[in-house]
């Protein structure tokens, strides 16, 4: 199954789209191309911050500060350095938990959302939604046949699912879910895949009741140095699950 990709979006009080919801999905269009790629980047800077504040609550960041500037000052005994220790330290930090975020954005930015239409709309098997409310995208997803030529026919990876952050909570998150499960359907597609961090765990909470089910669970170094491991779910369509039932 695929790592390519995570999906960047915290799902709080998700509710059933109905008739009246104050959105509506549609394809993308060329034209959603500026607001697609803001929202996109608010997200990933968003998960920044997320990563910083989650790093600092961890033990041994405790230590580090700590130790670096008692280090200092039983080396130095100079106070001035022992006090300047601790911020330095924090602003590396927040490069460091921006770096896994800022590599993601440059690879997907070379890669498949440099030209979304030719990535995403230019074959039958693959997709890009918005989700726009008054004439704005607050929110997108993408869904593409996974790059292994063993299962490109057979599994769809969903990718960049986001929503804006004053959006969520309208059941935006979960009806662009279901609008690629259905494609999925549609089109074929056995099973559905996608990558995520730990730290989104209201996410990874939807993802299990709407019937993923984690697959496995990784650390890139670049994760691994921030704690926080990425996982990967899949959703077996009805034909997929009753093949593995029967089996």
């Amino acid at each position: 199954f695929p790592r390519r990709s995570l999906t960047l979006v915290d799902f709080k009080g998700q509710a059933r789209q109905s008739s009246m919801a104050p959105y509506h999905i549609r394809k993308y269009q060329e034209s959603d191309r500026t607001q697609v790629l803001d929202l996109f980047f608010h997200a990933l800077d968003e998960y920044g911050s997320a990563s910083f504040r989650h790093i600092l609550k961890l033990p041994r960041t405790l230590v580090l500060l700590l130790g670096v500037s008692l280090g200092l000052l039983l080396v130095s005994g100079s106070w001035l350095l022992a006090l300047i220790a601790s911020p330095t330290l924090l602003i590396a930090l927040g490069f460091l938990c921006r770096y896994p975020w800022t590599k993601f954005t440059a690879e997907a930015l070379r890669t498949d959302m440099s030209n979304i239409t030719k990535s995403y709309l230019s074959e039958p098997g693959s997709c890009f939604w918005v989700a726009e409310a008054e004439g704005q995208v607050v929110g997108i997803v993408g869904a593409l046949p996974v790059k292994e030529r063993s299962l490109h026919k057979e599994q769809l990876e969903l990718l960049h699912l986001c929503v804006a952050l004053d959006h969520r909570g309208q059941g935006i998150a979960k009806a662009l879910i279901r609008t690629v499960l259905q494609f999925a359907r549609n089109q074929g597609y056995s099973h559905v895949v996608l990558t995520t961090s730990m730290l989104q765990h209201s996410a990874l909470a939807l993802y299990q009741r709407m019937g993923f089910q984690k697959l496995h669970q990784f650390s890139p170094l670049c994760w691994r140095l921030l704690a926080v491991p990425l996982v990967t779910f899949v959703y077996c369509l009805p034909s997929a699950q009753a093949s593995w039932e029967h089996e």
